[in-house]
């Protein structure tokens, strides 16, 4: 399958950060994505179509960390190395950064959980995404169910992701598949004649 990019698409990576990359919630093979996530970003960059990455962004005392009854180590803190994007990852100035599970008492696994990203997109005129990043069996999912839900053409950059779990990787994947999510990895685009 080929799909041409066009002028209606975004390209959204999805938490490629340093404490899911190399830090306290590191995922297996991560750094291996990043060269790939960096030929998709040269793609959209270069026909000046927008790029969005999320992060998680939470304060010391985030309800999803043990410490406070949550089930994940402490990751990404606001300000410190481990929640900053991962220095191979060669984002542009022209980023737009979404952060996402500000708020101590609540989770976001979703880029469009109280982030204002449909309203980017909407502004935009974005009708289609791309999406990948970390963690396939997480925020990747997450944020692809929901851009399904609010309507847009969602693709799933299964060369740009990795899953915490590999044994959850088909899973959510087939979940993804289930709700309209089209699978593709770089082969398959076509730049914009």
């Amino acid at each position: 399958m080929k799909v041409a990019i066009g002028q209606a698409d975004a390209l959204i990576l999805v938490d490629i950060q340093n404490d899911f990359c190399i830090g306290s919630l590191a995922i297996k093979d991560a750094c291996s994505i990043i060269d790939v996530a960096n030929k998709y970003i040269h793609l959209f960059e270069k026909h000046n179509l927008p790029i969005f990455a999320t992060r998680d962004w939470h304060p010391k005392n985030h309800s999803s960390f043990k410490d406070f009854g949550g089930i994940w180590p402490v990751h990404c803190v606001q300000d410190t190395f481990g929640s900053m994007f991962y220095g191979g990852l060669n984002l542009p100035k022209s980023t737009i950064v979404i952060s996402k599970a500000t708020k101590a008492e609540k989770d976001a696994y979703s880029g469009f959980d109280e982030t204002g990203l449909d309203n980017h997109l909407k502004k935009l005129k974005i009708k289609r995404l791309f999406i990948g990043g970390l963690a396939t069996d997480y925020c990747v999912r997450a944020t692809i169910l929901e851009a399904l839900n609010l309507g847009y053409t969602t693709f799933f950059l299964s060369d740009a992701s990795k899953a915490v779990e590999q044994q959850s990787q088909q899973n959510s994947v087939n979940e993804m598949l289930i709700a309209g999510a089209i699978v593709l990895d770089l082969n398959d685009l076509v730049e914009i004649e």
